[in-house]
């Protein structure tokens, strides 16, 4: 089982790593892409303001360009070290250990705008590009990750089963109609339901710990729902897709 995570848009500085080796990093045929985008992005750093309007900046963010400037020698983290934010906290990978920190970093991967699809030990420099970003004079983002991305995860998928929590921008990039699909919805007290937003990031990360966690090896969404609830979680399941329900 592969638990595919979205990226954070905050991302923790420094790194004891060596500079970044794109020659290094899983899923190899993604490389061309991760080449042409990293240049991109860190030549796109000596002008500021174009940065700023390309990556969705203001001035109080120049920082962030700053780490795209430097992108190729700075310092590297193990890439589920290097996210931060609501849902890499909920997951809590610093406090796994033994078997559990084994499955979780053999089970977990990160979708990336910058680097398409990451592997949890792959190590990565901080940087900003997020999905949505438009580089000047270049096909969106989805255009290109595409054609190569589509079929790395349908190769994933041909041997293991993908739980994909990606949001929605970063599923765009590289659709596996084959994954489990998970959504968040909060429950009123009328029985009415809504789509929960921000802290969807949170029972997302929830159920990334409890999957990589377990012991068990599900290969269906049934079993990926099994697990969910017998970690306390209220899960109902159509077909591949699962709904997190949590109170309002």
């Amino acid at each position: 089982m592969i638990v595919l995570l979205p990226p954070s848009e905050t991302k923790r500085s420094g790194g004891e790593g060596p500079p970044l080796r794109l020659d290094q990093l899983s899923f190899p045929a993604l490389t061309g892409v991760r080449t042409e985008l990293t240049g991109e992005v860190a030549a796109l750093a000596a002008d500021v303001p174009a940065s700023r309007r390309a990556l969705g900046l203001t001035a109080k963010q120049d920082a962030e360009i700053e780490r795209n400037a430097t992108l190729m020698t700075t310092p590297t983290l193990p890439a589920i070290d290097r996210y931060t934010g609501v849902l890499y906290d909920a997951l809590d990978i610093g406090s796994l250990r033994g078997a559990s920190a084994a499955r979780a970093r053999a089970r977990l991967a990160v979708g990336s705008a910058l680097f398409g699809l990451l592997r949890a030990d792959d190590p990565v420099p901080a940087y900003r590009l997020s999905a949505s970003a438009k580089l000047p004079g270049r096909p969106t983002l989805a255009a290109r990750w595409k054609p190569v991305l589509e079929p790395a995860l349908a190769e994933i998928a041909a041997d293991e089963l993908v739980v994909d929590l990606r949001s929605g921008s970063y599923a765009a990039l590289g659709r596996l109609d084959r994954a489990v699909r998970v959504n968040v919805l909060a429950e009123h007290a009328d029985g009415h339901r809504t789509v929960v937003s921000h802290f969807n990031k949170a029972h997302k990360g929830k159920l990334a710990r409890a999957l990589v966690s377990s012991r068990s090896e599900p290969d269906d969404a049934a079993k990926v729902a099994a697990v969910a609830r017998k970690a306390g979680m209220r899960v109902e399941r159509t077909g591949n897709d699962l709904v997190i329900v949590v109170p309002a």
